[in-house]
C-alpha cells in the first residue's frame, strides 16, 4: 500500500510516519511538507509541496490512500491567510484526491468542528458540526468538513474517513506548542512542579486529550481498514480540567470567573503579550465531551496512554524545551529564536 501524508512533519504527522513505516502492510509512504526535514525513516520518501499551489493530482496519482493533516494555527491575526490555507487548501486536497482516484481519503478534523455541547454527558459523531462561532479554529474546522461533504458526494467510490481528536499532546511537540500558544515570554523552566505555585480554576473549562502516538495509530487503522468510513471521535480518558493541570504541576488553584479569564486572555492578546486569541478559551468552555466508543469498537483503537499521561509528557517537554527532528517541531538551535517570535508579531505571521 502506498500512503501519501500531507502535513507529515507536524505533531501528528511525524508520529504517523513512524507508525506507517513500521507496518508490513505499507510498502511506501510519501511525506509531504512545505519544508523538508532531515528525519529519515524506512519506506518514507519526502516531497516538498504547498497545498495552496502544488500539482496535487500528480502527487496523488497511484496512491492507495491520502491522509490530510496540514493545518495552520498561526498567523491567528491574519484570518485571510489561515482560512485560505485551512479551508481552501483543504478543499484542494480533497478535490485532488477525488480526481486522482485514490482508494481512501482520511481527513484530520477535530473536536473543534462540533457545535457547543454538554460536559455532563458524551456526544456521538452525529452531534452537529457547525463549530463555536467565537473561535476561528473551530469555524474553519467546520467549514473544512462542509468542503469534504461536497467531495464525498461527487465521488461516492472514495472511502472518506474523518477523525475528530481532542487536544493532541506529546513531548516532541512541546516547543511548537509553546510557540503557537504560549509565546516567547513564558520561560520553559517555569513549567515544572513546585515552580508554578498557583493556577486559576476557570469554572466550566474541560477538554479531552490524546497522545500523538495513540492518535497516529488511529490514523493508521483508518487507512488500513477497508471498512472504516465516516467520522470517529478519538480521545483518551479522563477529560482534563484546570485542576487536573494544577495537580500535574503540584500547584494550588484559585477560582476565576470565566468572564474575567476571557477578559485577561483578550487583553494580553491585544497587547501582543501572547499569541492565543480568547476563542481558544471558549472551546474549553463550550465544546462537548466526545463518546469514543465507535473508534474503539469499529476501528479496534485503544489508547496506550491516559490523557493525564499525555499531559505529563507534554509538560515535561515544555520544561526541557523539547522538540522533534522536523522544522515545525524543532527546538534549540534549529528553531526560530524568541526574539524572532516577538519581532514577527506574536501571531501575526507564519513560519514559526
Amino acid at each position: 500500500m502506498h500512503v501519501v501524508v500531507i502535513g507529515a512533519t507536524g505533531n501528528v504527522g511525524s508520529a504517523l510516519l513512524r507508525e506507517l513505516s513500521a507496518d508490513g502492510a505499507v510498502t511506501r509512504v510519501t511525506g509531504v511538507a512545505r519544508r523538508l526535514p532531515e528525519l529519515r525513516l524506512p519506506k518514507v520518501e519526502w516531497r516538498a509541496a504547498d497545498i495552496m499551489d502544488a500539482d496535487l493530482d500528480a502527487l496523488f496519482t497511484g496512491a492507495d490512500a491520502v491522509v490530510h493533516l496540514a493545518w495552520a494555527i498561526q498567523p491567528a491575526r491574519d484570518r485571510a491567510t489561515t482560512r485560505a490555507i485551512d479551508v481552501d487548501g483543504s478543499a484542494r486536497v480533497f478535490a485532488a484526491a477525488g480526481r486522482a482516484g485514490v482508494g481512501a481519503l482520511v481527513h484530520a478534523s477535530s473536536v473543534g468542528a462540533y457545535s457547543p455541547g454538554p460536559h455532563d454527558r458524551r456526544v456521538k459523531e452525529d452531534w452537529p458540526t457547525d463549530g463555536v462561532a467565537t473561535s476561528f479554529y473551530s469555524v474553519d474546522k467546520a467549514a473544512a468538513e462542509r468542503r469534504l461533504d461536497r467531495v464525498e458526494a461527487v465521488h461516492p467510490g472514495l472511502r472518506v474517513v474523518r477523525l475528530r481528536p481532542g487536544v493532541v499532546m506529546q513531548r516532541g511537540a512541546a516547543e511548537e506548542i509553546r510557540r503557537l500558544f504560549l509565546g516567547p515570554f513564558v520561560p520553559n523552566r517555569l513549567v515544572s512542579p513546585r515552580l508554578v505555585p498557583v493556577l486559576p480554576d476557570v469554572k466550566g473549562v474541560c477538554f479531552q486529550a490524546v497522545h500523538a502516538a495513540d492518535l497516529a495509530r488511529a490514523y493508521k487503522l483508518a487507512v488500513l481498514r477497508d471498512d472504516a468510513r465516516g467520522a470517529y471521535n478519538v480521545a483518551a480518558e479522563p477529560p482534563l480540567d484546570l485542576p487536573a493541570i494544577a495537580r500535574a504541576l503540584r500547584a494550588r488553584t484559585f477560582p476565576m470567573p470565566a468572564a474575567l479569564a476571557r477578559g485577561v486572555a483578550a487583553l494580553t492578546w491585544k497587547a501582543r503579550l501572547q499569541p492565543t486569541p480568547p476563542g481558544w478559551l471558549d472551546l474549553g468552555l463550550h465544546l462537548p465531551l466526545m463518546d469514543t466508543s465507535r473508534a474503539r469498537e469499529e476501528l479496534g483503537w485503544v489508547p496506550e496512554r491516559s490523557a493525564v499521561e499525555a499531559l505529563e509528557d507534554l509538560l515535561g517537554g515544555l520544561h526541557d524545551g523539547a522538540g522533534d527532528a522536523t522544522p515545525p517541531l524543532a527546538a534549540g538551535d534549529e528553531a526560530p529564536g524568541r526574539g524572532r517570535e516577538v519581532t514577527t508579531g506574536l501571531g501575526a505571521r507564519t513560519g514559526l
